[in-house]
């Protein structure tokens, strides 16, 4: 029997999930046969995407939904959409109704840039031309092991 489940994805105590087709024997996060959309619980509202095409085909060839998955599409409602296909609606029209009730994707807000903090001695008023040590050292290293390379070679 093929089930459309959730498939745990994320780091330790972050959980995200992939919405995909299964063969109902195949483990939670094992074998799969099609990945058709994503869920994140973590983010609020809750982020949930799923291909409304291929759900509606895998419902109509027989794969059966676990209950978190039918809750999911019962948000949706592809649930009352695969029952008006059922009773013969185009399949054209149903997935153009359901991409015209997608949210669009919002915008991340951009981050300002942190600003650096001023060195001690610029607080104080005093011009300071840095050149780091550990670079003048660390040139000057590069310069000896190349001459030394040169040498080996030679």
């Amino acid at each position: 029997m093929v089930k459309i489940r959730l498939r745990r994805v994320g780091a330790k105590k972050q959980p995200s999930y992939r919405v995909v087709v299964a063969d109902s024997q195949s483990p939670r996060d094992g074998r799969f046969i099609e990945i058709i959309g994503f869920y994140n619980p973590r983010t609020e509202p809750e982020t949930v995407r799923i291909k409304e095409e291929r759900a509606l085909h895998w419902l109509s060839v027989g794969a059966q939904p676990t209950d978190a998955v039918r809750r999911l599409l019962e948000k949706q409602g592809t649930l009352a959409r695969f029952a008006r296909l059922k009773a013969g609606e185009p399949l054209e029209d149903l997935v153009t109704e359901a991409d015209a009730q997608l949210p669009p994707a919002p915008e991340p807000e951009p981050q300002p840039e942190p600003q650096p903090e001023p060195v001690a001695a610029e607080a104080e008023g005093e011009t300071v031309e840095e050149v780091p040590e550990a670079v003048e050292e660390t040139a000057a290293a590069a310069a000896t092991t190349d001459q030394g390379e040169e040498q080996t070679e030679a």
